[in-house]
């Protein structure tokens, strides 16, 4: 069926900069809806076109993940095709007019939005890559087995802090974001953040020891800010981009993981001018990448670093602070749906019982990636030691940087193909995850026992191997999907504090990883880290949903019925078991989807929230229902229709908005969809 959706004049978006977690950058085009026609014959068409959209639906109406296989990879191949083709169209079209507009476009939707995750990476990356620096200079306070005038307590405690930081972050600002707004937790994180860098730069003490404990507690106020980053712009960005009602955009279904990973892997390019800038900068300053270096040159190195990112942080909080008005418009729009205002510790302890074991899901493979994540450090250090004995005794830190420097550049390939194929529904989320916490068990396990053979100067080669392997599927797997599904697997209300949640349960992965590895051995983290792929992909197999080809807007309605006590009467996508845990298929959830029933209920709950617009705009002097739902206004068809049949009656098994007694439709009376049975 063709594309009926009508796209309304273009504007400027209202939240660019900002990650586009999961439903991606606003694109500037108002909403999408259905060309006005007056002819009555046409309106089941539209309803059905609502009901069933073309890119989920066959036209006899079923469900792509109901398809036999063959007929599945077939339904799914034509739609990825035809919208290439039309992307490609696209594409071609910007090029011949203009040909740096692609350049343009890619800017607006992925740089801009993944700012903010841009330059927190940058900072939090630099931490990592200054130590050997600091070490080479600083032996008698950085190098712990040399250590003399500092507290070898306190050189660990840097890192320590900087987790903690992070942790604190991601579960007060989480709940700050759904108890006061994403705006206001927006601003502050940038607020945080630019104050922590300010401190970076300045940071000193009166002797090398107390420089080392303000250097630390300044990355602890600074992980505040990066804690906070992680469930605010997700959340804030996923809202914005599409409104608050019932209607999606086939935009939004085919490339909402598409843009949430193009704007994550900005992570990955703030690492990767990280350490491009710390070798400028250490040659400026030191006029070479040799050993040994002065402490003039350290000094200015290490804090012009941190200054640069200071200046865009600043940036990032004027453009939040008066660019993006309506951050919180969907947050504030669901709870005044369920009369809630401040924190809805109603749908928190309702999470807690429905969506338990997600949070079991999403919080315990963030831990077991975030413990890969930081061990996959081990290999280069041991790789550099045989390949460059002389660097590592001279303590020389460019030939680390330099390696480093490819392996971000090998990760950054994970991220784009994580992009690439984080949408196709054959493969998706789900098996990304698991597939990636397998390769890194297995690229870590197969060095752990045979460490000697891998580690000798004859073998070396394989060893670097499965080090930028293991980086690979790291980004091309778990790290990239923990951080979308932790957003798309929790309704609204409870997004923010759902999402730091998970998030800091990962960092506590981190700082399990950071303190064990001050007191083992190299050949001991090697047996310590593989299991915890393992662990992931287990974890995965069994409590994380498969929301690949979802329509989020789906789970936001079955959210509704739960929230209403009727969880029972919602029969639609959501509770599909292709899009449901194993643990959920287990303990029966997926019994409930029925495709008739919810074909009457859809009906019905479509004409219930159009009916509470309309109830909204009588309240107002404008005629308008206000800014939390004008963004998806129903188009003029529908709206004709839903007035027009006021009245009808329907089996007793729809709507959520009210009592199921009332304002009924008889789905039998309507005509039938062309096709279907």
């Amino acid at each position: 069926m063709a594309d009926q959706l009508h796209h309304h004049q273009h504007h400027d978006p209202t939240n660019m900069g900002m990650v586009s977690a999961p439903h991606g950058p606003e694109t500037g085009d108002d909403h999408a809806s259905l060309p006005y026609a007056h002819d009555k014959s046409r309106e089941m068409e539209i309803l059905n076109y609502l009901l069933h959209p073309d890119d989920l639906y066959t036209p006899e109406g079923v469900y792509w993940a109901d398809l036999p296989i063959g007929k599945r990879i077939k339904f799914v191949n034509q739609v990825d095709n035809a919208e290439a083709k039309k992307e490609f169209g696209s594409f071609w079209s910007m090029f011949k007019k203009d040909p740096l507009s692609p350049v343009s476009w890619y800017f607006k939707n992925a740089v801009l939005p993944g700012a903010g995750l841009g330059l927190e990476g940058y900072v939090l990356f630099s931490i990592g890559n200054l130590t050997p620096l600091f070490e080479a200079v600083w032996p008698q306070c950085w190098n712990t087995k040399k250590s003399t005038v500092c507290s070898v307590g306190w050189v660990h405690a840097v890192t320590y802090l900087e987790i903690i930081g992070i942790i604190v972050g991601q579960i007060l600002v989480g709940i700050i974001g759904d108890g006061i707004g994403r705006r206001w937790g927006l601003i502050q994180d940038a607020l945080i953040m630019f104050g922590g860098l300010l401190m970076l730069v300045a940071s000193w003490g009166v002797d090398l020891n107390g420089w080392v404990i303000c250097y630390g507690w300044a990355l602890f106020f600074y992980g505040i800010g990066v804690g906070g980053e992680y469930p605010m712009t997700a959340t804030a960005a996923m809202e914005n981009a599409t409104g608050s009602g019932r209607v999606s955009t086939k935009e939004d279904r085919l490339h909402r993981g598409r843009k949430v990973t193009m704007a994550f892997l900005m992570q990955g390019w703030g690492q990767f001018f990280n350490q491009v800038i710390l070798i400028i900068l250490l040659l400026i300053f030191h006029h070479s990448g040799n050993p040994p270096y002065s402490t003039v040159s350290a000094q200015w190195t290490f804090r012009v670093s941190f200054a640069l990112p200071a200046v865009g942080t600043l940036w990032l909080v004027y453009y939040r602070t008066y660019k993006m008005p309506l951050a919180s418009k969907a947050l504030n729009a669901s709870k005044k749906k369920a009369s809630v205002t401040g924190y809805d510790v109603k749908s928190l302890q309702m999470t807690f019982k429905h969506f338990g074991p997600r949070l079991i899901g999403t919080a315990g493979t963030w831990f077991a990636n975030d413990v890969f994540f930081y061990g996959n450090k081990l290999f280069q250090s041991q790789f550099i030691a045989v390949i460059s004995p002389e660097s590592k005794a001279s303590g020389n830190v460019m030939t680390g940087w330099l390696w480093n420097l490819v392996n971000v550049g090998v990760s950054l390939a994970g991220y784009y193909l994580a992009s690439f194929l984080i949408d196709n529904k054959l493969y998706g989320r789900k098996w990304m995850q698991q597939i990636g916490f397998l390769m890194d068990f297995i690229f870590f396990i197969i060095p752990a026992f045979h460490f000697k053979y891998y580690t000798g100067i004859d073998h070396i080669k394989a060893f670097q191997a499965m080090y930028f392997l293991s980086s690979f599927f790291n980004q091309f797997g778990p790290n990239s999907v923990t951080f979308l599904i932790a957003a798309e697997v929790y309704p609204t209300p409870v997004r923010a504090s759902a999402h730091g949640f998970s998030a800091a349960i990962g960092k506590a992965g981190a700082l399990l990883a950071t303190v064990l590895y001050n007191y083992i051995d190299i050949q001991t983290k090697f047996y310590f880290v593989p299991w915890f792929g393992l662990a992931g992909m287990i974890l995965t197999y069994l409590f994380v949903p498969d929301t690949t080809g979802l329509d989020l807007k789906e789970q936001e309605r079955r959210w509704e019925y739960l929230r209403a006590g009727r969880g029972d009467e919602y029969h639609g996508i959501a509770v599909h078991p292709k899009h449901l845990s194993m643990w959920e298929r287990w303990t029966g959830v997926g019994k409930a989807y029925n495709p008739e029933l919810d074909k009457a209920s859809k009906i019905k709950d479509m004409r219930e929230d159009w009916e509470y617009r309309e109830s909204e705009k009588q309240k107002r002097e404008d005629g308008l229902a206000g800014d939390d739902l004008d963004d998806d206004e129903y188009s003029a068809d529908v709206h004709n229709y839903f007035h027009k049949t006021r009245g009808a009656q329907s089996p007793a098994s729809g709507g959520v908005l009210r009592d199921s007694s009332t304002d009924e439709v008889d789905n039998e009376k309507l005509p039938s969809p062309a096709g279907s049975q």
